[in-house]
Formats: C-alpha cells, sequence, structure tokens
C-alpha cells in the first residue's frame, strides 16, 4: 500500500485519481506523518462495500442457525414454490 502527505495530495490530486483508477491500489494519506485516511478508487469502494454486506448476511444466518432458526431445506424449497405459484 502506499503511503503519501496531504500536501502531495493537494498538488497532485488529478494525478492520484488517475493512479487509483487504473492501479487499484488504495493511497494511505498522513498528515504530520500519523495515517488519517485511505484513498480508494471507487470500483474498489463498491467491491469492498458488497464484500462486507455478504460478510454480514452470512454471520446474520450463522447465529439465526446457532439458536435453532431453521428449517430444513424441503420446506423451504416448497415453501418457495409455493410462493411462485401463488403470483
Amino acid at each position: 500500500m502506499r503511503v503519501k502527505p496531504i500536501s502531495y495530495l493537494k498538488a497532485n490530486a488529478a494525478d492520484m485519481l488517475a493512479q487509483l483508477a487504473s492501479e487499484h491500489e488504495p493511497v494511505v494519506i498522513t498528515q504530520n506523518g500519523e495515517a488519517k485516511a485511505v484513498l480508494q478508487d471507487i470500483a474498489t469502494y463498491e467491491n469492498t462495500q458488497q464484500t462486507l454486506a455478504l460478510l454480514k448476511i452470512l454471520a446474520l444466518g450463522n447465529r439465526e442457525f446457532q439458536r435453532g432458526e431453521w428449517i430444513p431445506l424441503e420446506r423451504a424449497i416448497s415453501a418457495v414454490k409455493a410462493r411462485r405459484k401463488a403470483v
């Protein structure tokens, strides 16, 4: 991961955006020598958000399973088929 000071970002914003879009490599932005932000292209950001959403769904499903809140596959399939017929 690349690290750049905020002064570099201010002076080279357009170039950095072009690099982000082509390389898909995030950049850590520092201020006074400390990491303060991460800059990434929109495609990488959206992929990260989708991945996080899927992980949340899996975690919720796992919790429901551990609490015994599940039904057998055959019953779930029957319920879906019944709903489709009703539409």
